[in-house]
């Protein structure tokens, strides 16, 4: 019988240009969970030893290594340890082998980024603790805005190449400016 060799979805080591760097993110399990109407306290219930609660539309939660990311109306992704039982209250899919991560830093990692997304990525208008399912170009984004000069792009990782490609090249074009 065949013996399957898990590869990253991008083997690219970290790329610097300017003042921004671009890495690949390895994030661990991603889970996907959605509630079933009326369960958001359930939800919490099953969330709490993780220190969590159900994030509001836009932002993120984190605690200990666990993110709970907003990606839509009422569902998240719990990324970076093993989802609770939610029992009767919320649909959970493991995603861990669909998604990407890619992690933007800089000082003006806010620019390159916006390239690309059609949104103000500046400090003031997409703080720390922001979430947000965006285009990135003709991809299907989640951007998470970690620090104020850190953002984490989650894509499919069938786009995972493409969008390091495009990042890449809006990095060197930023940083060529200055």
């Amino acid at each position: 019988m065949p013996e399957l060799i898990a590869k990253p979805a991008v083997d690219h080591a970290a790329l610097t240009h300017g003042s921004c760097t671009l890495t690949p993110v390895d994030l661990g399990p991603i889970a996907s969970i959605a509630l079933f109407p009326g369960q958001e306290k359930a939800a919490n219930k099953a969330l709490k030893p993780l220190g969590l609660t159900f994030p509001a539309p836009n932002t993120l939660a984190h605690k200990d290594g666990a993110v709970l990311v907003w990606t839509g109306r009422e569902q998240a992704f719990l990324i970076g340890v093993e989802a609770p039982d939610f029992g009767a209250s919320g649909a959970v899919t493991d995603q861990s082998g669909g998604w990407s991560a890619l992690r933007l830093t800089g000082a003006k990692a806010h620019d390159v980024l916006m390239r690309h997304v059609p949104l103000d990525l500046r400090l003031h208008a997409f703080p720390v603790g922001r979430a947000v399912r965006a285009p990135l170009g003709h991809m299907s984004a989640i951007l998470l805005r970690e620090s104020e000069e850190s953002f984490l792009v989650l894509t499919f990782r069938s786009m995972a190449r493409t969008a390091w490609h495009e990042v890449e090249t809006a990095l060197r074009t930023v940083a060529a400016r200055g």
